[in-house]
C-alpha cells in the first residue's frame, strides 16, 4: 500500500478530509456573520437607563437615634461624648499651657534680661506694669478664643450627631 497523495486508497480518506474541514470552516464562518447580523452595532445598541425610586428621601430602616445612645448612656453614646469631652479638655490644656507660659515666662525674661528691668512706663518699672496690668489682658483674650472654640467643637459635635441620625 503506497502512502502517496496521488494513489490508490490512500489519497481518498485525506481529500475527504480536507474537504470535510473546509465545509466546518465555511459553516462556522456563516454561523459568526449571522450571529453578528443579529447583534446590533455599538452605535446602534440602546443607551442605559439609571432607574431609581421616587422614595429617595425616605429612610431605609429606622434608625435608633444617636441623642437616643447618649441618653441611655449605650456604649455608643459613651464613645460619642468622650470624644466630646477630650476634644474640650485637649482644648483646655492648650489654652492653659500658653497662658501658664506666658505667665511664666514673662518673669524669667525679666531675670534674664536685666536692662528690660531698668525701664520704665509712666513712672512704673517695665516688670511691673507688664506683670500687673497687660497680662489681664491676655488671660480675656485668651477665656474669649477658649469660649469660642469649645462652641464650634460643641457645634461640631452636634453636627455628628445630627449626620448620625
Amino acid at each position: 500500500m503506497s502512502r502517496d497523495a496521488g494513489s490508490g486508497e490512500g489519497a481518498e480518506p485525506r481529500r475527504w478530509i480536507a474537504d470535510r474541514s473546509r465545509k466546518d470552516r465555511d459553516a462556522e464562518r456563516a454561523a459568526r456573520r449571522d450571529k453578528d447580523a443579529e447583534r446590533p452595532r455599538r452605535d446602534e445598541r440602546p443607551r442605559r437607563e439609571v432607574v431609581t425610586s421616587p422614595r429617595t428621601m425616605a429612610p431605609r430602616h429606622p434608625r435608633y437615634p444617636v441623642t437616643r445612645e447618649i441618653d441611655e448612656q449605650t456604649r455608643l453614646g459613651e464613645v460619642y461624648m468622650r470624644s466630646l469631652v477630650r476634644t474640650q479638655f485637649r482644648l483646655a490644656l492648650f489654652v492653659c499651657t500658653v497662658l501658664g507660659c506666658v505667665v511664666a515666662g514673662l518673669p524669667l525674661m525679666f531675670l534674664l534680661m536685666p536692662e528690660l528691668r531698668a525701664v520704665h512706663v509712666l513712672g512704673i518699672p517695665l516688670p511691673w506694669a507688664v506683670l500687673g496690668g497687660l497680662i489681664y489682658p491676655a488671660f480675656v483674650i485668651g477665656a474669649w478664643l477658649y469660649v469660642r472654640q469649645a462652641e464650634r467643637n460643641e457645634r461640631h459635635f452636634a453636627e455628628l450627631v445630627d449626620r448620625a441620625r
